[in-house]
C-alpha cells in the first residue's frame, strides 16, 4: 500500500515544483518546437506530443525500477526506503532551490546510456511533425537529469512496479503544464523558472514534504 507521502497527488506536486528544473533542461528544446510555425495548432500538437513521449520514458522507467524496488520491499526494508525516499525529497529540495547540487552526481549514471541515445535524435531535429516530436521525446525522456534520477528512486519506495509507474506518470504530468506553455511563451517563462524567489519557494516545499515522509513523521499523522 502506497503511504500517504507517496501519493500520486504528492508526485504531481514534485514535477509541478521541479518545473523551475525542467525548464531549464528541456525547455529550449520544447521552445524551439514552436519556433517559426505559422499555424498555433501545430504547434501546440508538436509540443504535446513531445512531452507524451517524454512522459512515457518516465513512466517506463518508473515501473523498470520498481520492480527492483518491489523485491527490496518484500525484505522487510519498507521503512529503510522510505527513509531514502525522505532524503531524496529533501535532497531534490536542496537542489531546486539552488542551496546544495549534490544530486548532480547521479547525471553521471546515466551518462553511458545516454551516448547511445542522443545520436539516435539527431536526424529528428527539427521536428517538423508530430511523429518525430513524438519519438523526440521518448529519447529525450532518458536524458540524464539528477531531478528525475531522484524521483525515480523515491517512487521506487512505493511498493510495486505499477505503483512506481504511476508515481512517474504523476511526475510527468506535473511537469507538463510548464513545459507545454514553456514552448508557447518561449523565453518568458525560461527567464521566470531563474528568480531566486520561485526557486527557493519550490525547494522549500519539496523539503518540507521530505521531513514529512520521514518514518518519525508517521507519529503526527
Amino acid at each position: 500500500m502506497i503511504q500517504s507521502s507517496l501519493s500520486f497527488a504528492s508526485a504531481l506536486l514534485i514535477g509541478l515544483l521541479g518545473t523551475t528544473h525542467c525548464l531549464a533542461m528541456c525547455g529550449g528544446l520544447a521552445s524551439s518546437l514552436s519556433l517559426g510555425e505559422q499555424q498555433p495548432r501545430g504547434a501546440f500538437e508538436r509540443l504535446f506530443a513531445y512531452n507524451l513521449g517524454r512522459i512515457s520514458s518516465y513512466t517506463l522507467a518508473g515501473f523498470l525500477l520498481g520492480l527492483l524496488g518491489a523485491s527490496i520491499y518484500e525484505t522487510g526494508a519498507a521503512s529503510v526506503m522510505r527513509s531514502i525516499a525522505a532524503l531524496l525529497l529533501i535532497a531534490m529540495g536542496l537542489y531546486v532551490g539552488q542551496w546544495w547540487l549534490g544530486i548532480t552526481k547521479l547525471e553521471s549514471l546515466g551518462g553511458y546510456l545516454w551516448r547511445y541515445i542522443s545520436p539516435l535524435l539527431k536526424p529528428l531535429l527539427p521536428a517538423n511533425n508530430a511523429f518525430k516530436a513524438l519519438i523526440l521525446g521518448i529519447g529525450w525522456g532518458w536524458l540524464p537529469c539528477g531531478l528525475v534520477y531522484s524521483t525515480l528512486i523515491w517512487s521506487a519506495a512505493a511498493g510495486s512496479a505499477s505503483d512506481s509507474a504511476l508515481l512517474m506518470l504523476g511526475f510527468g504530468l506535473g511537469t507538463l503544464p510548464g513545459m507545454l506553455t514553456t514552448g508557447l511563451l518561449a523565453q518568458q517563462l525560461l527567464g521566470l523558472s531563474r528568480k531566486t524567489s520561485v526557486r527557493s519557494l519550490a525547494g522549500a516545499l519539496l523539503i518540507l514534504m521530505g521531513l514529512w515522509t520521514l518514518p518519525w513523521g508517521t507519529f503526527t499523522h
